[in-house]
């Protein structure tokens, strides 16, 4: 199995040469690959305060672990397709990885997907507050590990 950031290392590639709009698009096309919130899920966000408050749209995440492996739920609201993209871009590199491994998460995705200059300062900065999110939620969990 392949590492969180060789993972992550093939998703970026994947947005290298493309130009603004068909990066826009892949985005869509990863959104579309997030599963629905589970309903065990759907309970506990009314009673669990899951939301990233930095980011204007609704995202609510979960960072679970299981024998040392990530697990990560989210849910975007659908009106935000390129934040649901990369959420779903997060999740695929993370499920079923090491949870320590969540750390190595680069601070500089954005930047090497392109994204930074396509989608705007403060749609970054709500990108960045989910990565710094995910990392913070599984660094918890391992603590010690």
């Amino acid at each position: 199995m392949e590492s969180i950031q060789a993972r992550l290392g093939t998703l970026t590639a994947e947005f290298a040469d493309l130009d603004a709009r068909e990066k826009l698009e892949l985005l869509v096309d990863f959104a579309n690959g997030l599963p629905p919130l589970p309903p065990e899920f759907e309970a506990r966000k009314a009673v669990e305060d899951r939301r990233v408050h930095e980011c204007q749209t609704p995202v609510f995440l979960w960072t679970e672990v299981d024998g040392g492996i990530a697990r990560l739920v989210a849910e975007v609201a659908p009106e935000a397709p390129t934040v649901k993209g990369f959420v779903a871009i997060l999740a695929e590199a993370i499920n079923g990885r090491p949870a320590v491994d969540v750390a190595a998460l680069s601070d500089d995705m954005l930047e090497r997907m392109g994204l930074a200059d396509v989608l705007g300062i403060l749609r970054t900065r709500g990108l960045r507050a989910i990565v710094a999110r995910v990392k913070r939620g599984f660094a918890e969990k391992t603590a010690g590990a």
